[in-house]
């Protein structure tokens, strides 16, 4: 059942209901936009309508749909148009009418089709009108719209009032581009949303929680880095205003955008160092995030890979620019707080000498390796843990908010009690809804709400979860020390200091007792199977040789490595090439086999979900659950207004919300901060409403007084510029991908008819002699390394006369030209003479420019494999038939080639002939001598592949002998078979191959068949109803 419409939400309805009008409604998040757009769709459903919802994201047109189908519109309710739709369904989709949701790019090309019928448009709705631009499509859906449709209505919507506050007079310029008059802006301290909202209050419980001594000296300390680079950011570029660039600021996601949007005019100018401190600031802002948000294993691990990347560049030499943050105090207070919340590393323990023990009468050890194993369960405070290295002293601080969690927990578990004996009747239900900033943190929540001990101390609640994160830290760190030293002593082979591990005696450093069980699991381990790439483990191999008079502690690097040892002799934890995947299924085993007794179905007053923030999704979960206790983990300010609007929308029901927040932190700020900035921003748009001055919109329909007075104008095409009268538009043929670019919107902005259509040459065609070839900077950069761009600027010299190469630049992005300054000059020819007269390029013939021609195009083909074939690039209305007749095989087998070339990879082709070979050397001529060719003529012939496999390291199979004139099955089954089979046995016949994957392709007709039922199918399937009907009607 949908909830129901709050006052406001109805006054906001009657507002903007009316289809003869066009309205743009700005309204503070987590007030129910979603529910105000649904409505009005449901007020708009009908056959008769054509209403599309434009600009909305996958995950929204899935609520939205869900949303309406609660509603009642189900019959049918949304659709949604996707790339992998057709041109004719679209058609007849289009004609059928009702609520569709259609990506921008594909409606703009429908529409300039004519594929939609745009005059018989009820009206168009646009979800996050806040990013609408003068170049964006949907300023071009707006313009191509009102040419032909001046009385339907268009409904904008936006809940992010902060974007709409930058630059001169921003809510202008969006409602110039969407052509609007009218605009709602509906704040939360709106009168009517005030009144409404605080008619009914939730009963908030706000819970202020200090950081332990630790994290707030962390704290501080990383305010204090971010102030210095702020202060250095500034200090390198006096020319620029970066006011704007505070501390507070940095608290947002946003700020690393508005930091590059300050810096971009200037980019190419500034040095390494500005680009370092730009990353510092981003950097600095996730760690307070992580700070808040980890635990403190995790932050501490995040920061060693922070120092690790600041010294060594991924290619392991020296980093040049390093952090300058990184050398500041504060960075070394930083680094030893977050380790003094982990652990503690002393000489106390490793300095005492150890006792022996007999192994007979040696019970706490067998109980030691027991409670390893999850057989038994022994008190942490008498015996510890044996993986622990000596001299290390686990402290695992947990997070504050966990103990506050566990306690708000009990007391509404007492509370959901005291309910229950007073056997009154309630709205909602008892599931309590623990809401988190982030799914990294939803997770966290849940691993310690399961493994929580309720009866521990406070503090030490999580101790188990918190210690099965300490073994997996410390196996890391003894891998990444073990491969350190194997690499140092492969480049200096230095004498190795004597090491040891205090606390054990006896070879590596274990007693007795634990060498006896590591000899009866050794023993086991021999005859299991081996565990990905590795062979059984062996203690006395990678023994480490003692000297019992010398005892060396080194770094937390080397301590941790002799750990690697002991766990190699103790629980067979550390195999020779073994993955962390596998050392955490491992150290959880012990969870799972106690997961049955533990959990289950559980009634609804027993469960707690947590679950991280979303959109306005979030007020459909509300719905469902109907929680009556709420705890807000981290705080949220469009969840608190969800709350209150969850809470009005149910009469009668008690809530009760838990707001936990970190005092004096970055949290509190920052949620502060939020509602500040949000004010502040409705305000300004306030202001501007009504000092706007609203422009008068031209009418430019087609066939309109206006429309042609435009064409009768000064036309470039005309030599010289001079005057000449026509009725004709000028137009454009452009490529349909290049609708992903701004450059169509801006051409039809400037009066020209664009026509798209699918190119094999050129991105947009000017005159039947003159076409363009565009390219963004990476695109060209990426280009000119390939040398793809010298096959394209070939292509089209040999079909039009004067090929043109247009360089896109980025808007407020500067560029330099030194890369590709002295390659260019082999590519741009200037043009000698200046055409009299440029006529109007044809669309039919610059389509047929590159492709084969095929008189027979769609003769007795898949209409629908035809379509899905010609969205491959290359593959026109010309040679799709040449394609699918010849064999995909060879085809897809260049499209591969061609993309392992490009990302550097050297490869071996086959071909079945040495012209077939040299074809595809002259094809791939720019790639040197990365490209070879081996000839195999039969590739069914034994031995075939025995030359082509030799050095490769991965084999991608294409080819398989297919044609027309079969008459046994035999004739092609037989080949492909015997082909895959021998290249498997040439692969095995080379004693030196070192090949590490096979990819084998394949048709869907192998595996597809005909059911009237619906069938999922998968690698078990295969095509054997074909040979049954042929035995069939063979005679």
């Amino acid at each position: 059942m949908a909830a129901p419409l709050l006052k406001f939400h109805k006054e906001i309805l009657e507002e903007i209901h009316d289809p003869s009008t066009s309205d743009l409604l700005i309204l503070a998040r987590g007030l129910g936009l979603r529910r105000i757009v649904c409505t009005l769709m449901k007020i708009c459903d009908s056959p008769q309508n054509l209403v599309l919802l434009v600009n909305a994201a996958p995950e929204e047109e899935v609520a939205i749909g869900e949303e309406l189908g609660i509603m009642g519109c189900r019959r049918p309710g949304l659709r949604i148009v996707g790339y992998e739709m057709n041109k004719r369904d679209r058609q007849d989709l289009y004609k059928k009418g009702g609520l569709i949701s259609v990506t921008s790019r594909i409606l703009v090309v429908d529409m300039l089709q004519s594929d939609i019928p745009t005059e018989l448009i009820t009206g168009v709705i646009v979800l996050h009108a806040e990013r609408v631009t003068a170049l964006a499509l949907e300023a071009f859906i707006v313009r191509l719209y009102r040419e032909r449709n001046t009385t339907g209505f268009l409904k904008a919507f936006s809940d992010q009032p902060e974007f709409i506050t930058s630059g001169m007079s921003p809510l202008k310029n969006i409602m110039k581009e969407l052509q609007l008059r009218t605009v709602h802006i509906y704040p939360r301290f709106h009168q009517s949303i005030k009144d409404t909202l605080e008619n009914r209050r939730a009963d908030v419980v706000e819970l202020y929680q200090h950081l332990t001594e630790n994290m707030a000296a962390i704290h501080h300390a990383i305010v204090q880095c971010m102030t210095i680079t702020l202060s250095e950011l500034k200090r390198s570029n006096t020319s620029l205003e970066l006011d704007d660039l505070t501390v507070e600021n940095a608290y947002f996601k946003s700020f690393d955008a508005v930091v590059r949007r300050q810096l971009d005019p200037v980019w190419h100018k500034v040095g390494p160092k500005t680009k370092q401190l730009v990353s510092d600031l981003a950097t600095l802002r996730r760690l307070l995030t992580y700070l808040l948000s980890y635990d403190a294993l995790g932050f501490h691990a995040y920061l060693e890979t922070l120092v690790a990347s600041n010294t060594t560049t991924t290619a392991g030499t020296t980093r040049q620019n390093q952090s300058p943050w990184m050398l500041t105090d504060a960075a070394n207070l930083i680094l030893q707080n977050a380790k003094r919340r982990c652990y503690t590393l002393s000489r106390t323990n490793a300095d005492r000498p150890s006792t022996a023990i007999d192994p007979v009468d040696d019970e706490n050890a067998w109980d030691a390796l027991d409670d390893m194993e999850g057989h038994g369960q022994r008190s942490p405070e008498k015996i510890p843990k044996p993986w622990i290295p000596d001299g290390m002293d686990p402290i695992l601080e947990e997070l504050p908010k966990w103990d506050l969690l566990a306690d708000v927990l009990h007391e509404i578990e007492e509370e959901i009690m005291r309910q229950e004996s007073l056997s009154s009747y309630g709205r909602g239900s008892n599931i309590v809804l623990v809401m988190t900033s982030s799914p990294q943190s939803s997770a966290l929540v849940s691993e310690f709400l399961s493994e929580m001990n309720v009866d521990a101390p406070k503090g030490e609640r999580g101790r188990e979860m918190m210690e099965a994160k300490l073994r997996r830290y410390l196996y890391w760190k003894g891998r990444l020390t073990s491969q350190k030293n194997r690499k140092s002593e492969a480049l200096a082979q230095p004498e190795k200091a004597p090491l040891r591990v205090s606390g054990h005696n006896g070879s590596g450093g274990m007693n007795e007792a634990l060498q006896r069980k590591d000899k009866e699991r050794t023993a086991r381990s021999a005859n299991r199977r081996r565990v990905r790439g590795g062979g059984p483990s062996s203690a006395s191999q990678n023994k480490v040789k003692e000297n019992p008079g010398q005892v060396v502690v080194l770094d937390d690097g080397e301590e941790i490595e002799a750990l690697a040892e002991q766990s190699r002799a103790m629980n067979e934890l550390v195999v020779p090439d073994a993955d962390l995947e596998l050392l955490e299924a491992m150290l959880a085993s012990h969870v799972n086999a106690e997961f049955d007794m533990r959990y289950g179905i559980l009634p609804p007053q027993q469960t707690v979900v947590v679950r991280a923030y979303s959109d306005d999704t979030d007020d459909q979960i509300l719905a469902e659950l109907q929680p009556k206790f709420i705890v807000m983990f981290e705080p949220s300010l469009e969840f608190v207004r969800r709350i209150e609007v969850y809470r009005n929308s149910s009469p009668g029901l008690g809530v009760r919300v838990y707001f936990m927040v970190y005092q004096l932190s970055c949290e509190e700020h920052k949620y502060l901060a939020g509602l500040r900035r949000e004010k502040e921003a409705f305000e300004r748009l306030i202001r501007e409403r009504g000092s706007m001055l609203l422009p008068i919109y031209e009418d430019k329909r087609v066939g309109s007084k206006t429309g042609e007075q435009i064409i009768k104008s000064i036309s470039s095409r005309m030599a010289g510029g001079r005057k000449e009268l026509t009725t004709q538009a000028s137009q454009v043929i452009v490529d349909m991908r290049e609708f992903r670019s701004t450059l169509p919107s801006l051409l039809h902005a400037s009066g020209l008819l664009v026509i798209p259509a699918t190119l094999t040459v050129g991105d947009y065609v000017l005159t039947p002699n003159i076409c363009v070839e565009r390219k963004s900077i990476p695109d060209l950069v990426s280009s000119f390394n390939s040398g793809r761009l010298y096959a394209q600027c070939e292509l089209m010299s040999v079909h039009y006369k004067q090929p043109v190469l247009l360089i896109e630049f980025e808007e407020n992005k500067a560029f330099s030209l030194e890369t590709v300054s002295e390659t260019a000059k082999t590519y741009a020819k200037p043009s000698t003479k200046y055409p009299a007269k440029r006529p109007e390029p044809d669309p039919s013939r610059a389509i047929a420019i590159g492709a084969e021609e095929d008189p027979d195009l769609g003769a007795g083909v898949n209409a629908a494999a035809e379509e899905l074939l010609r969205c491959v690039p290359g593959v026109t209305a010309k040679n799709v038939k040449y394609v699918m007749s010849k064999g995909a095989t060879g085809y897809i087998a260049a499209w591969v080639v061609q993309n392992l070339l490009e990302r550097g990879y050297a490869v071996r082709g086959t071909a079945r002939s040495v012209a077939k070979g040299d074809f595809l050397k002259n094809v791939f001529a720019s790639y040197g001598d990365r490209f070879e060719v081996v000839v195999v003529e039969d590739i069914a012939l034994d031995g075939a592949f025995d030359e082509a496999v030799k050095g490769v390291d991965a084999i991608e199979h294409t080819a398989s002998p297919f044609h027309m004139n079969a008459i046994d099955p035999d004739e092609l089954i037989k080949p492909a078979v015997n082909g895959t089979v021998g290249m498997l046995k040439s692969i095995l016949k080379d004693g030196s191959s070192k090949v590490k994957r096979v990819v084998i392709t394949s048709s869907g007709a192998a595996v597809l068949r005909e059911d009237p039922n619906p069938i999922t199918f998968t690698e078990a399937d295969w095509n054997n109803q074909c040979l049954e009907i042929l035995k069939k009607y063979e005679d």
